[in-house]
């Protein structure tokens, strides 16, 4: 039996870098991926506690307990809105906001960022009506304490990386309808077919926040927000997607070499 010099060579060189490369690639989609559907699965509950404490408001299915004020913090915020050169030109405004801390049978619980209007005339030791929402504080009194979706803690990495979660969810979303088509239409579908309705779904995605953001100004602030974009990105990406399908077939792409079955995507 003879033994291979370059085998010796290989073997005492270490790993082969190329392989190394591509394991460590793997670790850092493997890690991405992770991340992404933490992020999907983190907005996916926020938006279905807000849809659900909404509908619950207005259905009157909240659950109501009698309950005790006992404590009532507050933070004020002053200064002067924008305007002139130094700044100091705009209106001086006031802000303040409450945590308000009520017992409930035995338990206590906390609820944070109360507005002003929605904590006036509260008091320690006075007795309320709390309305919750499997245990958490939605109303005192008829009033909505509520913070629903708010520039804080979690809220806030949601409205900086929802571009990329929602680009994400579309590239899933294409990749999803693109296989299906190319297993019922029996045609080939390249990385670049795909790419064109996915930047399609991703810019129509993009023109739905900024009509959120416009409809903001006035006041509109559907709590189910993150639907809006991902939905209407979706519905663009898989039309055009389509279209594309269509159009390869009725060129007559479809992989004959293995038999007619399609190319994987």
């Amino acid at each position: 039996m003879t033994q291979d010099p370059a085998g010796d060579v290989r073997s005492q060189a270490g790993p082969d870098p190329g392989r190394t490369g591509t394991v460590k690639a793997r670790a850092v989609r493997l890690v991405f991926r992770l991340f992404m559907a933490a992020l999907i699965v983190l907005l996916g509950v926020r938006t279905y506690e807000e849809t659900a404490v909404a509908l619950a408001r207005s259905n009157g299915s909240l659950r109501t307990v009698g309950a005790t004020v006992t404590g009532l913090t507050g933070h004020t915020e002053s200064g002067r809105e924008g305007g002139g050169q130094d700044g100091g030109s705009g209106r001086w405004f006031v802000h303040t906001e409450y945590t308000i801390e009520l017992r409930v049978g035995d338990e206590l619980k906390t609820v944070d960022g109360v507005p002003d209007d929605s904590a006036h005339g509260l008091q320690e030791g006075q007795r309320v009506e709390a309305g919750l929402w499997h245990g958490r504080i939605v109303e005192i009194d008829g009033r909505d304490v509520w913070p629903g979706w708010h520039p804080g803690a979690w809220d806030i990495a949601l409205f900086v990386l929802y571009p990329l979660i929602m680009g994400y969810l579309l590239a899933l979303a294409v990749a999803a309808f693109a296989y299906v088509m190319c297993r019922r239409d029996r045609v080939r579908l390249e990385r670049r077919d795909r790419a064109g309705p996915w930047l399609l779904g991703f810019l129509v995605g993009v023109a739905a926040i900024s009509a959120l953001i416009g409809c903001a100004a006035f006041g509109i602030r559907p709590v189910f927000w993150p639907l809006v974009p991902v939905g209407a990105g979706t519905v663009a990406a898989l039309v055009r997607l389509r279209v594309v399908v269509g159009r390869i077939r009725a060129a007559g792409t479809m992989d004959v070499s293995d038999g007619g079955r399609p190319a994987p995507v």
